[in-house]
Order: structure tokens, then C-alpha cells, then sequence
């Protein structure tokens, strides 16, 4: 069951990356945001206060690409960067009123795609679905060091 596993998270991740679904997403929040920078603007206002560094690690990009996203991000008024209370060598970004607005519109464009897409699914089967994807998001979430220990086949100890 593992490579069906495999495959039903690739075929996910492959959906959530097309750039159509961000495209229609956008359309139907009312924005007229690049796609480049709609998963970046969803990563700080969930994650945020947040780095660029992490956000970079987070969104699977380059440092320095981000770093002029966030930077675009920040002309367009929809996040601001200030100092690290932390480190005040780290710049954060943290979303502003207005990107906040831009996030929720988001949120209900997404929340009309999925009440379409579930609605033949029993709530139960929709609880589940929710209850295991955090269970695998956590599972998925712990150091991967920590595996370190098992032996690659044909190398049992």
C-alpha cells in the first residue's frame, strides 16, 4: 500500500502545484496578484511573523527569488518586513490589513472549490480525511533524523 500511497501524494501535490488552479483561484477571490507570489503571500500570513530564509525552505525556493517576491509583496502593501524581535539581524515579513483581506478572499475562493468538490462525500468520510491528513502532516513534520537508525534493506543489523 505504500506506492499507492506514494502515488496519491504525488497526484495531490501535482493538482495543488498547477498553475490554472492558482490562476482560478485568484479569479474567483477578485485578485490580480502574480501566481509567483500567491503562495508566498498564504505562507506569511499563516506562518508569519516569518523570515525570508524560512519562508524560502518552507515554499521549496531559492533565497533569493523570495526575497524580491516578499519585496514585491511589500510595493503592493500586502506584507510589511521589520526586525527580528528575536534577532534583529532577521528581517520578518508579517501580512498588513490589506493582505490580510487578500488571504481571506483567498480562503473563500478555496472554501467554494472544496464545498464543490466534497459534496457527494458523507461528513464522516470528510472528518476522517481531516483527522488523517494531520496525522501524516505530524508524522511527516518530525525530524527526519530520526529515522537515521533504520538500515537500508539488506543491511539489517
Amino acid at each position: 500500500m505504500l506506492p499507492r500511497l506514494h502515488r496519491s501524494l504525488l497526484d495531490i501535490v501535482a493538482v495543488i502545484n498547477e498553475p490554472e488552479r492558482d490562476e482560478e483561484i485568484l479569479r474567483l477571490a477578485g485578485l490580480t496578484l502574480e501566481r509567483a507570489l500567491f503562495p508566498l503571500i498564504v505562507g506569511i500570513e499563516r506562518l508569519g511573523p516569518i523570515g525570508v530564509v524560512d519562508l524560502a525552505a518552507k515554499a521549496g525556493r531559492d533565497y533569493t527569488t523570495v526575497s524580491r517576491q516578499v519585496a514585491r509583496l511589500e510595493e503592493l502593501g500586502l506584507v510589511e518586513r521589520r526586525p527580528s524581535a528575536a534577532d534583529r539581524r532577521v528581517r520578518e515579513a508579517v501580512i498588513t490589513k490589506r493582505g490580510k483581506a487578500a488571504t481571506d478572499a483567498l480562503d473563500a475562493a478555496r472554501e467554494r472549490l472544496a464545498i464543490e468538490m466534497f459534496r457527494d462525500w458523507s461528513r464522516q468520510d470528510f472528518d476522517d480525511l481531516v483527522r488523517l491528513l494531520r496525522m501524516l502532516a505530524d508524522g511527516m513534520n518530525r525530524d527526519i533524523t530520526a529515522g537515521r537508525d533504520i538500515a537500508p534493506p539488506g543491511r539489517e543489523s
